[in-house]
């Protein structure tokens, strides 16, 4: 497995591969890997010749009061498990790399980003999709793979991707879940005892929607009452938004009369969560009992 620090060093390094006819294929993170992050580097093995992974927590997408400095860092880790996995080549930057002195070029992909995450991140989007585009600049894959759990960011890459016709295929794969239903995350490491058990309540809250809707339920208010109801029953709980929306362009809707999901997000102690649904989707998540 080859690490690369240089953006120079990794363009030439993927032009090779791509001169030599290979297909490469992409995973993207900001590092401390679970096994979430696992399963997207065993679709990336299937799918390209060469594997390529990034690790770099990118500054630009975390706006003032986040957690750029205290996110979870475990670099010698990564590595390991990156190996085991079969990665052929780590694409690990400094960020002097990345984003250079005068660096003054960003992209913004504006209405899928002004709903959920959008609402009250300012400016992460433009950082995320600024990321992605130079990263898919500087490796050049033929696809790319993200998880599901992160759908809003999923949305933007894809619509980034479509709009700028960048000729590469996006992924997404479902959520992969602790055996409980908690939705893996490098942020989960902040959760103590009690919060990640308190933190079981937006699983619970998928599938009590997921009730719902196959008994029948297609009214958006009634299934956001009976989501809202077990999400606020913890004091340790500040619910951040519990919207449903249209797949495609992430607007809300009163309706399931067309494909939609159910996103949540939520502070538990002072960590932020995120999770989703897509209704009429199987929901792999343990009862919790």
């Amino acid at each position: 497995m080859k690490i690369v620090e240089s953006v120079k060093e990794m363009q030439v390094l993927t032009g090779r591969f791509r001169q030599a006819g290979r297909t490469i294929a992409f995973v993207p993170t900001m590092g401390y890997l679970h096994r979430g992050h696992l399963e997207l580097l065993r679709e990336g093995r299937k799918r390209g010749d060469v594997l390529v992974l990034s690790i770099y927590v990118n500054p630009t997408q975390f706006g003032a009061g986040e957690d750029l400095e205290k996110y979870p860092r475990n670099l010698e880790r990564d590595y390991k498990m990156a190996e085991g996995e079969g990665v052929d080549v780590v694409f690990c930057p400094a960020s002097g790399e990345m984003y250079p002195e005068h660096y003054q070029t960003f992209v913004n992909v504006e209405e899928v980003t002004g709903n959920l995450c959008g609402l009250s991140r300012e400016g992460h989007f433009r950082g995320v999709a600024t990321v992605c585009c130079k990263l898919f600049n500087i490796i050049n894959p033929q696809v790319a793979i993200f998880g599901q759990k992160d759908f809003q960011q999923l949305v933007v890459i894809r619509r980034m991707v479509q709009d700028l016709n960048m000729g590469l295929s996006i992924i997404g794969l479902p959520t992969v879940r602790e055996p409980d239903g908690l939705a893996m995350s490098s942020r989960n490491v902040y959760l103590s005892e009690k919060e990640r058990e308190t933190a079981l309540c937006l699983s619970r809250a998928l599938l009590r929607a997921k009730g719902l809707f196959e008994g029948g339920a297609r009214e958006a208010p009634k299934i956001l009452k009976a989501v809202t109801e077990l999400l606020t029953e913890s004091p340790l709980v500040c619910l951040e938004y519990a919207k449903i929306c249209d797949l495609t362009t992430l607007k809300d809707i009163p309706l399931l009369d067309r494909p939609a999901v159910l996103a949540l997000a939520a502070k538990v102690g002072q960590t932020r969560l995120i999770d989703n649904y897509v209704f009429g989707e199987a929901l792999e998540i343990a009862s919790g009992k």
